[in-house]
């Protein structure tokens, strides 16, 4: 199947050559003529644009997309779904998120985890339980060297002194099998101190932040257990931690909902905090509660997305190290492709373990008994197999509206759990969410071509 998709965005002209992933910035005729090329001859053509082109640039133009589609940079072949590599993978798991707490000290309202109990008992993971989730993914791991940890709950600083014994038993576990563990946790900042600061900077490879930016935006969400806001008392923690790691991952996870849809400026502040590293997340809550995101609200979205392309090139050109982290775009399909291909890997390469020892596709799906794979209690654990092929098999191929999307190796088939609670589906995906993936995808390759063209965008092709 051959896909292109062109867009206008902030001056440039944009053709993506999906399947090659070449992109190419283009001047206006260019751009025209791509709507009929393939189509129509190029005598129709010159009559359909004649009035607006001389005929001869018209012809350089379509010679241009014609030596172009030659060169395999526009108008390509998909090759990926019956590669050898694609189909004859077999995956290992890899990565794993453990749910050290199901419990939390903030009631953020839009919570998918119930405000950190996931529907059920608020409890903490026991050490054996952590002991044995990680002995399992060093002995699940095929010959993959570098393994993923993400400590998660709830609020997984409510379980500290687990969290820490887990990273010291991970740690002598995986050297004598040549395993690296890569520990990442995300937290609402809460309960940091100085102790807990210097241990997250010397062990843990990346820290997910959670604040939703304002102050007035962040405190209408995520309030304390009193009925407070949350922000003056994780700011200066967020801001200590961050100045401490160095060079080290880090970012900010923001939220947005119907009631800060001018989320840009949510990312401005935390910049002007100090805050590099952001993302901006959309609030997802398929009960459609008062603050859930409708398809009324794409333009609004989509307008504030652009509004976040000036913001992010001003920014850049001040602060190299800003980063928003949906506008960092790998603009080569590269030897990932397979991974553009499956996606996040849940239930089959990503797996998640409950305080109780649960094991579930990803975190999203906790509580949710369909989806329960096993236990990493069982003295012989075995992994739900069709529930296992079934994640495997969830891929862009497999998902009749991602077959023909030009975002789909970029998109990689979107959220299964989102899949699953709009649509009762894993393989029909989330639109909302599809829709907002393109627009940050245009987005972000329009910033990567005004980069390129130092800032200009004046009939320039690439």
């Amino acid at each position: 199947m051959q896909l292109v998709h062109k867009f206008s965005l902030k001056g440039v002209n944009v053709a993506l050559d999906v399947n090659s992933g070449a992109v190419h910035v283009v001047d206006n005729i260019v751009y025209e003529v791509l709507d009929y090329f393939g189509e129509k001859s190029i005598e129709q053509i010159i009559d359909i644009l004649g009035e607006k082109y001389a005929s001869e640039d018209i012809v350089q133009a379509y010679g241009e997309i014609d030596e172009l589609k030659e060169q395999g940079l526009l108008y390509s072949q998909d090759t990926y779904e019956h590669n050898e590599t694609f189909v004859n993978r077999k995956p290992v798991v890899k990565a794993m998120c453990l749910n050290v707490a199901h419990d939390c000290n903030l009631k953020c309202v839009y919570c998918f985890a119930s405000q950190g109990d996931f529907g059920g008992e608020r409890k903490l993971m026991p050490l054996e339980v952590g002991k044995k989730a990680l002995e399992y993914l060093v002995a699940n791991s095929g010959s993959r060297r570098n393994l993923e940890v993400d400590f998660f709950g709830g609020e997984p600083l409510m379980n500290w002194d687990v969290v820490k014994a887990l990273v010291a038993y991970g740690n002598e576990i995986a050297e004598p099998k040549d395993k690296n563990f890569r520990f990442t946790i995300t937290t609402n900042g809460i309960l940091l101190d100085d102790e807990k600061i210097d241990f997250i900077n010397k062990y843990m490879k990346n820290v997910v932040l959670s604040l939703d930016g304002r102050k007035d935006i962040n405190d209408n969400m995520r309030i304390t257990w009193n009925d407070k806001g949350s922000y003056d008392t994780i700011v200066p923690k967020f801001k200590k931690l961050v100045e401490s790691r160095g060079e080290k991952e880090y970012f900010i996870r923001g939220t947005f909902t119907r009631h800060n849809l001018d989320f840009a400026k949510d990312v401005e502040h935390f910049a002007s905090e100090g805050f590099n590293i952001t993302s901006m997340e959309p609030a997802v809550d398929e009960k459609m509660s008062d603050f859930a995101l409708t398809e009324e609200d794409l333009p609004r979205i989509f307008e504030e997305y652009e509004n976040l392309v000036d913001f992010y090139i001003d920014k850049k050109l001040e602060n190299e190290k800003f980063t928003f982290f949906h506008f960092s775009i790998d603009l080569s399909q590269g030897p990932c492709v397979i991974k553009r291909l499956t996606g996040c890997g849940a239930g089959s390469e990503y797996i998640c373990v409950t305080p109780e020892g649960d094991i579930y596709p990803c975190h999203q799906f906790v509580g949710n008994e369909k989806f329960k794979m096993g236990s990493i209690l069982d003295s012989d654990v075995k992994l739900d197999r069709d529930l296992q092929l079934k994640f495997q098999n969830a891929h862009v191929y497999a998902k009749e509206a991602c077959r023909e999307c030009w975002a789909k190796f970029y998109c990689s088939g979107g959220c299964h759990a989102n899949a699953y609670n709009f649509n009762g589906d894993i393989l029909k995906p989330y639109s909302m969410a599809c829709e907002m993936l393109k627009k940050r995808v245009e987005c972000a390759i329009a910033i990567k071509a005004k980069q390129m063209l130092g800032g200009e965008a004046d009939d320039q092709t690439a």
